[in-house]
Protein backbone atom coordinates (compact mmCIF):
# COMPACT_ATOMS: atom_id res chain seq x y z
CA UNK A 1 0.00 0.00 0.00
CA UNK A 2 2.77 2.83 -0.75
CA UNK A 3 1.32 3.86 -4.56
CA UNK A 4 -0.44 6.75 -3.01
CA UNK A 5 -2.35 9.29 -5.33
CA UNK A 6 -0.30 12.35 -6.83
CA UNK A 7 -1.26 15.62 -5.29
CA UNK A 8 -2.11 17.04 -8.84
CA UNK A 9 -4.80 14.15 -9.80
CA UNK A 10 -6.53 14.36 -6.35
CA UNK A 11 -7.24 18.38 -7.38
CA UNK A 12 -8.42 18.06 -10.50
CA UNK A 13 -10.71 15.56 -8.83
CA UNK A 14 -11.46 18.97 -6.90
CA UNK A 15 -9.91 17.62 -3.45
CA UNK A 16 -7.55 20.22 -2.71
CA UNK A 17 -4.93 18.06 -0.39
CA UNK A 18 -3.84 14.87 -0.62
CA UNK A 19 -1.43 12.21 -1.79
CA UNK A 20 -0.04 12.29 1.68
CA UNK A 21 1.91 8.90 3.06
CA UNK A 22 -1.54 7.47 4.39
CA UNK A 23 -4.80 7.05 3.30
CA UNK A 24 -5.79 7.97 6.63
CA UNK A 25 -4.21 11.67 6.39
CA UNK A 26 -6.27 12.07 2.95
CA UNK A 27 -9.55 11.41 4.47
CA UNK A 28 -9.29 13.42 7.05
CA UNK A 29 -8.65 16.38 4.83
CA UNK A 30 -11.75 15.61 2.88
CA UNK A 31 -13.49 18.09 5.59
CA UNK A 32 -12.43 21.36 5.72
CA UNK A 33 -13.37 22.47 9.33
CA UNK A 34 -11.42 25.70 9.22
CA UNK A 35 -14.09 27.32 6.86
CA UNK A 36 -17.18 28.77 8.07
CA UNK A 37 -19.50 26.49 7.97
CA UNK A 38 -17.24 23.79 7.21
CA UNK A 39 -16.78 22.44 3.93
CA UNK A 40 -17.51 18.83 3.78
CA UNK A 41 -15.91 17.35 0.69
CA UNK A 42 -17.74 13.80 0.81
CA UNK A 43 -21.06 15.28 -0.07
CA UNK A 44 -22.13 13.05 -2.05
CA UNK A 45 -22.19 8.76 -2.68
CA UNK A 46 -20.35 10.23 -6.20
CA UNK A 47 -17.48 12.26 -4.65
CA UNK A 48 -16.94 9.38 -2.35
CA UNK A 49 -16.72 7.11 -4.90
CA UNK A 50 -14.12 9.62 -6.43
CA UNK A 51 -11.70 9.43 -3.78
CA UNK A 52 -11.66 5.71 -3.45
CA UNK A 53 -10.94 5.08 -6.86
CA UNK A 54 -8.23 7.84 -6.47
CA UNK A 55 -6.95 5.64 -3.23
CA UNK A 56 -7.19 2.73 -4.85
CA UNK A 57 -3.77 1.67 -5.91
CA UNK A 58 -2.62 1.59 -2.24
CA UNK A 59 -5.79 -0.44 -0.82
CA UNK A 60 -6.61 -3.95 -0.84
CA UNK A 61 -8.89 -4.95 -3.55
CA UNK A 62 -12.36 -4.88 -2.56
CA UNK A 63 -15.95 -3.17 -2.40
CA UNK A 64 -16.10 0.81 -2.24
CA UNK A 65 -16.90 1.29 1.48
CA UNK A 66 -20.44 3.52 1.40
CA UNK A 67 -20.79 7.23 1.94
CA UNK A 68 -21.94 6.56 5.52
CA UNK A 69 -19.22 3.94 6.32
CA UNK A 70 -16.59 6.14 5.43
CA UNK A 71 -17.85 9.35 7.02
CA UNK A 72 -17.90 7.50 10.06
CA UNK A 73 -14.48 6.39 10.17
CA UNK A 74 -13.21 10.17 8.72
CA UNK A 75 -14.68 11.71 11.67
CA UNK A 76 -13.05 9.27 14.21
CA UNK A 77 -9.73 9.57 12.22
CA UNK A 78 -10.29 13.80 12.37
CA UNK A 79 -11.06 13.22 15.79
CA UNK A 80 -7.85 11.19 17.12
CA UNK A 81 -5.63 13.39 15.02
CA UNK A 82 -7.06 16.74 16.22
CA UNK A 83 -7.15 15.75 19.90
CA UNK A 84 -3.42 15.10 19.30
CA UNK A 85 -2.62 17.79 18.18
CA UNK A 86 -4.23 20.02 20.86
CA UNK A 87 -3.22 18.04 23.18
CA UNK A 88 -6.37 17.01 24.36
CA UNK A 89 -7.45 13.16 24.81
CA UNK A 90 -9.48 12.29 22.10
CA UNK A 91 -13.45 11.11 22.22
CA UNK A 92 -13.91 7.61 23.23
CA UNK A 93 -16.12 6.63 20.50
CA UNK A 94 -13.71 8.07 18.03
CA UNK A 95 -10.90 5.28 19.44
CA UNK A 96 -13.92 2.53 19.33
CA UNK A 97 -14.86 3.35 15.94
CA UNK A 98 -10.99 3.04 14.90
CA UNK A 99 -10.61 -0.23 16.18
CA UNK A 100 -14.29 -1.78 14.81
CA UNK A 101 -12.82 -0.73 11.83
CA UNK A 102 -9.56 -2.18 11.74
CA UNK A 103 -11.16 -5.51 13.48
CA UNK A 104 -13.55 -6.31 10.79
CA UNK A 105 -10.75 -7.58 8.34
CA UNK A 106 -8.09 -9.69 10.05
CA UNK A 107 -5.11 -10.25 8.02
CA UNK A 108 -2.23 -12.62 7.71
CA UNK A 109 1.18 -12.75 6.01
CA UNK A 110 1.77 -14.96 3.36
CA UNK A 111 5.19 -15.88 1.55
CA UNK A 112 5.11 -15.27 -1.82
CA UNK A 113 8.04 -16.56 -4.19
CA UNK A 114 8.94 -14.95 -7.09
CA UNK A 115 12.21 -14.65 -10.45
CA UNK A 116 13.50 -12.35 -7.42
CA UNK A 117 13.57 -13.77 -4.66
CA UNK A 118 10.94 -14.71 -1.81
CA UNK A 119 8.57 -11.81 -0.23
CA UNK A 120 5.90 -11.39 1.82
CA UNK A 121 2.66 -10.00 1.78
CA UNK A 122 -0.44 -8.98 3.41
CA UNK A 123 -4.17 -10.95 3.26
CA UNK A 124 -6.66 -9.21 4.01
CA UNK A 125 -9.48 -11.66 5.19
CA UNK A 126 -13.33 -11.09 4.61
CA UNK A 127 -14.39 -14.08 4.31
CA UNK A 128 -16.58 -12.65 7.36
CA UNK A 129 -17.83 -9.80 6.16
CA UNK A 130 -15.84 -6.18 6.62
CA UNK A 131 -14.32 -3.96 4.33
CA UNK A 132 -10.43 -4.29 3.30
CA UNK A 133 -10.22 -0.35 2.48
CA UNK A 134 -12.08 1.25 5.63
CA UNK A 135 -9.80 -1.31 7.40
CA UNK A 136 -6.63 -0.56 6.09
CA UNK A 137 -7.17 3.34 6.51
CA UNK A 138 -7.97 2.89 10.40
CA UNK A 139 -5.00 0.49 11.02
CA UNK A 140 -2.77 3.42 8.78
CA UNK A 141 -4.14 5.00 11.99
CA UNK A 142 -3.79 2.73 14.71
CA UNK A 143 0.07 2.32 13.40
CA UNK A 144 0.48 6.10 13.06
CA UNK A 145 -0.33 6.45 16.88
CA UNK A 146 2.20 3.50 17.27
CA UNK A 147 5.19 5.12 15.93
CA UNK A 148 6.05 8.03 18.34
CA UNK A 149 8.55 9.37 16.00
CA UNK A 150 6.42 9.44 13.02
CA UNK A 151 3.19 10.82 14.67
CA UNK A 152 5.52 13.65 15.99
CA UNK A 153 5.72 15.09 12.30
CA UNK A 154 1.62 15.40 12.56
CA UNK A 155 1.06 18.89 11.52
CA UNK A 156 -1.99 21.17 10.55
CA UNK A 157 -1.32 23.09 7.60
CA UNK A 158 0.24 27.12 8.78
CA UNK A 159 -2.40 28.90 7.30
CA UNK A 160 -4.73 30.03 9.96
CA UNK A 161 -7.95 29.81 7.55
CA UNK A 162 -6.83 26.24 6.51
CA UNK A 163 -7.50 22.79 8.42
CA UNK A 164 -5.56 20.21 6.03
CA UNK A 165 -3.12 17.79 8.28
CA UNK A 166 0.12 16.30 6.79
CA UNK A 167 3.02 14.31 7.76
CA UNK A 168 6.08 17.23 7.72
CA UNK A 169 8.83 14.67 5.93
CA UNK A 170 11.20 17.86 6.93
CA UNK A 171 10.95 20.27 8.85
CA UNK A 172 11.00 23.27 6.72
CA UNK A 173 7.60 22.07 5.27
CA UNK A 174 4.76 24.48 7.37
CA UNK A 175 2.03 24.42 4.57
CA UNK A 176 -0.32 21.55 3.14
CA UNK A 177 0.54 22.55 -0.63
CA UNK A 178 2.54 25.32 -2.18
CA UNK A 179 0.05 25.88 -4.74
CA UNK A 180 -2.76 26.22 -2.54
CA UNK A 181 -1.91 28.04 1.32
CA UNK A 182 1.77 28.37 0.48
CA UNK A 183 1.27 30.81 -2.42
CA UNK A 184 -1.60 32.24 -0.61
CA UNK A 185 0.11 33.59 2.67
CA UNK A 186 3.45 34.33 0.33
CA UNK A 187 1.01 36.47 -1.66
CA UNK A 188 -0.80 37.70 1.25
CA UNK A 189 2.84 38.47 2.98
CA UNK A 190 4.04 40.67 -0.46
CA UNK A 191 1.11 42.64 -0.09
CA UNK A 192 0.93 43.59 3.20
CA UNK A 193 4.49 44.74 3.23
CA UNK A 194 4.11 46.66 -0.14
CA UNK A 195 0.85 48.36 1.32
CA UNK A 196 2.86 49.06 4.49
CA UNK A 197 5.96 50.78 2.86
CA UNK A 198 3.47 52.58 0.28
CA UNK A 199 1.44 53.82 3.65
CA UNK A 200 4.45 55.42 4.84
CA UNK A 201 6.90 56.65 2.29
CA UNK A 202 10.06 57.31 2.98
CA UNK A 203 10.64 61.78 3.18
CA UNK A 204 12.79 62.73 0.38
CA UNK A 205 16.08 65.33 0.61
CA UNK A 206 13.80 67.78 -1.21
CA UNK A 207 11.04 67.46 1.20
CA UNK A 208 13.41 67.73 4.36
CA UNK A 209 14.80 70.82 3.12
CA UNK A 210 10.90 72.35 2.50
CA UNK A 211 10.12 71.21 5.92
CA UNK A 212 13.40 72.47 7.88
Amino acid sequence: MTNRPRLEDMQRADFPMGGEPLAALDLADTLMLAAQPPVDLMDSPAASATWWALQASRLPEGPTPSLEATRTLRAAIRDVFDAHLAGRPPQDTSVEDINAAAATVPTSPRMVRSQTGTTMQTRWHTEQGGNAALAAVARETIELFASPARLATLRRCANPSCSMLFLAANKRRTWCAANVCGNRVRVARHYERTRGANSNPQITTDERHTQG
